[in-house]
């Protein structure tokens, strides 16, 4: 059983969204603050988090921001339509996705099941072959060790990161639009993705690359999608 722990002020989203995850199976803790959602991440293993952005006291964006100090686990923010800015801004503190108020019941289940699967994948502890060791010159990716190295420096990434470095990786050479990226990370229908994409590729830009606006490994075809470059002699 996966446990969500699911944080908004407002108790009756909170208690609405509970019932939908059991329904599901999942084991859910509740919070109605930031303060109360990091404390029961320190005490409890949680796989995965719904935050909502606007919060008294502490809100979404600073709650993040404090989680993704130590914490890798997959985290959905819940907006209103016209917070977009606060939308982007967790995106950049390293929010795997994020879902619109007032949402479809069965969309937010899809984002919660397709984020428990990328983050049981992540963390699934299995013995593989060498054949699962990517590499594009000098970025390598070891999907037995999670290890991501560039130049044989470690890189750390978020999970979402990763598994969307990873795809590129092991298809490198090829252009992939930003559905299709979304598609084969999420496992899910991509459905206004691209700020959600073009967010990651960033960030992943921004560990990867000496200089970022000068990619060496991860390219945009523009009016078509991203691709890794093929090895660098």
């Amino acid at each position: 059983m996966y446990n969500i722990l699911v944080c908004d002020d407002e108790k009756e989203i909170v208690n609405a969204i509970e019932i939908y995850l059991k329904k599901e199976g999942y084991k859910v803790f509740k919070a109605f603050n930031g303060n109360e959602c990091i404390k029961i991440v320190k005490e409890n293993p949680i796989h995965l988090i719904i935050l909502d952005i606007m919060m008294p006291r502490k809100d979404g964006i600073e709650t993040l921001n404090e989680l993704r100090q130590t914490e890798s686990i997959p985290i959905i923010m819940l907006s209103a339509k016209s917070e977009d800015n606060d939308k982007i801004e967790g995106l950049n503190l390293g929010a795997d996705d994020y879902i619109t108020k007032p949402f479809n019941p069965l969309e937010l289940i899809a984002r919660v099941n397709s984020g428990i699967r990328r983050y049981v994948k992540l963390g699934a502890i299995e013995q593989r072959e060498n054949e699962n060791i990517y590499q594009a010159g000098g970025l390598e990716i070891d999907d037995n060790t999670k290890k991501v190295t560039v130049d044989e420096k470690e890189i750390k990434l978020t999970p979402t990161e990763y598994n969307i470095l990873k795809f590129l990786t092991k298809n490198k050479g090829k252009v992939f639009s930003i559905e299709q990226i979304y598609e084969n990370v999420w496992e899910d229908e991509a459905y206004g993705a691209d700020n959600i994409i073009a967010v990651h590729i960033r960030h992943i830009r921004e560990k990867i690359e000496i200089n970022p606006k000068e990619p060496k490994y991860l390219k945009v075809i523009w009016g078509i999608g991203y691709k890794i470059e093929n090895d660098k002699k």
